[in-house]
């Protein structure tokens, strides 16, 4: 559930509430009874859950590693003719 921030416009009272999307706002506000504004909020409403999320996840190869294993079979050494490289 979204995290929803308010203040009132009468006294300035801020607040944050959990509300269902489909929830009708909040209009009045609970210490003084006036008119609220729903304000952007600043925090995320989503959490990152499993993997692919991190930088470390898409590092590239350095340079030496690539060049290493650019055209190379890691079977190679072991007779491997099944790759298109070796043929």
């Amino acid at each position: 559930m979204p995290t929803y921030e308010y203040e009132c416009l009468s006294c300035k009272h801020k607040f944050e509430i959990l509300q269902s999307i489909i929830a009708k706002p909040e209009t009045k506000c609970p210490k003084c009874g006036k008119k609220l504004k729903k304000l952007i909020s600043s925090t995320a409403g989503f959490i990152f859950k499993g993997t692919g999320f991190y930088a470390t996840d898409y590092k590239k190869a350095s340079k030496s590693q690539n060049s290493s294993s650019v055209g190379s079979c890691p079977k190679a050494n072991d007779g491997c003719a099944g790759c298109p490289g070796h043929k």
